[in-house]
């Protein structure tokens, strides 16, 4: 029911994610009668969708605390209250990003030995993509709490990338070891003990390069960070549309470039890389982009989908515990 758009996108993306994952299922929660009748304009395997009707509905500028509080029969609750009860193995929710993170830790709870989940999303690069993680969801992290998001994006990237060796950075204002906040390097020097391939610390210009696999940050900094790069790739396609739009011959040198730009918008579109997860749930949690259109958010499907291939949840607490018991011997 969230996002900027609401059932006229998630109801379409839904049918379509129907038909390219013929082993998938899904449940619609939400307001049942307009589900309905977005659903009648289209053809899909009732057999593989059911609608699950909730009363109420977690706005946009809702608070945290509201949504927790007083909307215990919204849609996201409910939805999340599913996958508790392993009705569902996962939820993808389009809405309010701090309502959803409150109310699945409270929902879901933490996965043993990680004291806070992180949001976690991949971005492009030059050399395919990277995983950055936290982007949000936590604002002022210890030392300790920058370690828990390394072990988890480390075993992400290893689950659904198939990549046995991520490579983990840490990102700071610079690569020199005095540089940056202390909790950075407190992280640094947990990272240096931990078998995990930690190339240490990496500046935002490095996040695009390819070389590093996981990249590491407080909340405050990943959504600064995110949200500079989606303003970035909006500027550029601003201003090269004006320049083609100039005139008949630049109009048709558009038309000469068409492959090439069409290229390069596939591998920067953000919208290929919808579907942030929510790290350190006892279950998988994705949250999509507000402003998603039908196709990223068929991208946010994919990748609950993806997740729960990968079984990512047992997979962390698993190798988290793992991590630690060595620290500790």
């Amino acid at each position: 029911m969230g996002g900027d758009h609401g059932l006229s996108i998630t109801v379409p993306a839904s049918v379509e994610a129907l038909q390219k994952f013929p082993d998938l299922h899904l449940i619609l929660v939400g307001q049942q009668a307009p589900i309905n009748q977005a659903l009648s304009l289209l053809k899909f395997d009732a057999s593989r969708l059911t609608v699950v009707h909730a009363e109420q509905v977690v706005e946009m500028d809702d608070l945290p605390s509201k949504a927790l509080r007083n909307k215990r029969e919204s849609s996201m609750r409910i939805a999340l209250n599913l996958v508790k009860d392993d009705q569902a193995q996962a939820c993808v929710s389009a809405g309010n990003t701090g309502a959803l993170m409150a109310v699945a830790k409270f929902v879901l709870k933490t996965l043993p030995d990680i004291d806070r989940p992180a949001i976690c999303t991949s971005m492009p690069t030059m050399k395919g993509h990277v995983h950055v993680l936290d982007l949000g969801a936590n604002v002022g992290c210890s030392g300790e709490n920058l370690l828990q998001f390394a072990m988890m994006g480390s075993v992400l990237a290893r689950a659904v990338d198939s990549n046995p060796s991520p490579s983990v950075g840490l990102l700071n204002i610079g690569e020199e070891e005095m540089k940056g906040h202390q909790r950075i390097k407190d992280a640094h020097q947990l990272l240096q003990q931990t078998p995990l391939n930690y190339i240490g610390y990496v500046e935002g210009d490095d996040i695009y390069k390819g070389d590093t696999d996981v990249v590491v940050c407080d909340g405050f900094d990943g959504n600064i960070a995110l949200k500079a790069s989606e303003g970035v790739a909006k500027m550029i396609s601003f201003y090269l549309k004006q320049a083609f739009k100039r005139n008949l011959f630049t109009r048709f040198i558009a038309l000469l470039s068409y492959p090439v730009l069409k290229s390069f918008k596939d591998k920067v579109d953000p919208r290929r890389y919808n579907g942030a997860s929510l790290l350190g749930l006892q279950k998988i949690v994705i949250k999509s982009h507000g402003g998603a259109d039908q196709f990223s958010f068929v991208h946010a499907i994919a990748q609950a989908r993806l997740e729960v291939i990968k079984n990512v949840p047992e997979l962390i607490s698993v190798e988290v515990s793992k991590l630690i018991q060595g620290q500790n011997t």
